[in-house]
């Protein structure tokens, strides 16, 4: 077989070792960040979005390094015990792409450089040490929370970021409790086996479907300036219609259950390990409609929107490269 013949297969190594269909989950954090912070989007939320989608990575990469022995028992077609990754170039590419997210962080500013710092150790703390442990959810949970407040660090001046981050830290809440329990059924995915566990993720979607879109009395709408307590709604003036931020969240919040919802009703009929792993995935891909509803709920709609047109390309993707 010829260099050029070899190429694609590596590439394909790669691409499944960092699970490159779960990249479009990632972007919406700082997006929703930024939103419910109440800054308008510019070079940090950018900068933010790069360093999210590096330290990302790098704890995909770490991932698979850390999980090598297990994963040549259960999981023997994964890059690293296949053979097609080296177990050193991973750890390598964690090591340059962690780096990568930092700089890219200290560009944006020292909260940036502080909440990015706090996530980098919370990925390899979670990867090297807390995956295992009853502490493993809630770490991950935690990932995913602070990389929401990293974007709302991220988009504004340093001397706003604690008032910046204290208006973020619902949505941050939100975006880790539906982390947490798609990490609870993940734990699964290989063995299957407990109705349980999906049920309560799946009771656990519909909640955080009605926090986030909350109820509207008739005739009201939610305002931009309503961006901390949630489901905050004040009196629409009269002017044309069109879509407002509260219609949009709720569709938004809708798919949000859709895409999480039935797989995991099917892994509550049936745990087997093939429809865990699919309720898995589902509840990644989740995630895009429902930072896409967090950004709307602040009054973001460009931002919303923006995000939620990744949700396609996210699915389509996973069908070739699993996020799982």
């Amino acid at each position: 077989m010829t260099a050029g013949q070899q190429r694609p297969s590596h590439l394909a190594a790669w691409t499944e070792l960092l699970r490159v269909s779960a990249l479009f989950t990632v972007p919406g954090d700082a997006v929703a960040g930024a939103a419910a912070a109440g800054s308008r989007f510019g070079r940090g939320t950018a900068l933010a979005i790069g360093g999210s989608l590096c330290l990302y990575e790098a704890g995909m990469a770490l991932n698979d390094w850390a999980d090598r022995a297990e994963d040549a028992v259960d999981r023997p077609h994964r890059p690293i015990p296949s053979g097609r990754v080296k177990p050193g170039a991973a750890l390598v590419a964690a090591g340059g792409l962690t780096a990568a997210g930092l700089a890219l962080a200290a560009s944006a500013g020292r909260p940036a450089l502080l909440a990015a710092s706090a996530l980098a150790a919370t990925v390899w703390g979670y990867d090297l040490a807390l995956k295992h442990t009853p502490a493993g959810p809630a770490t991950m949970a935690a990932a995913r929370s602070l990389d929401l407040l990293f974007g709302a660090a991220a988009t504004g001046p340093a001397s706003d970021a604690g008032r910046r981050l204290r208006a973020a830290a619902p949505a941050a809440a939100v975006l880790g409790v539906h982390t947490l329990a798609v990490t609870a059924v993940s734990r699964r995915e290989t063995r299957g086996g407990s109705s349980l566990v999906p049920f309560a993720a799946l009771g656990t979607a519909g909640a955080l479907a009605r926090v986030v879109t909350g109820r509207a009395p008739k005739g009201w709408k939610r305002t931009a300036a309503d961006r901390l307590p949630v489901g905050g709604w004040v009196a629409a003036p009269a002017g044309p219609p069109g879509p407002t931020p509260a219609a949009v969240t709720g569709l938004l919040g809708a798919a949000y259950v859709a895409v999480a919802g039935r797989p995991l009703l099917h892994a509550v009929l049936n745990p087997s390990p093939p429809l865990t792993q699919r309720a898995v995935g589902g509840g990644i891909r989740a995630m895009i409609p429902l930072q896409a509803a967090l950004a709307a709920r602040a009054g973001a709609l460009p931002g919303a929107l923006a995000t939620a047109g990744l949700a396609p390309l996210a699915k389509a993707l996973a069908r070739k490269v699993s996020p799982t």
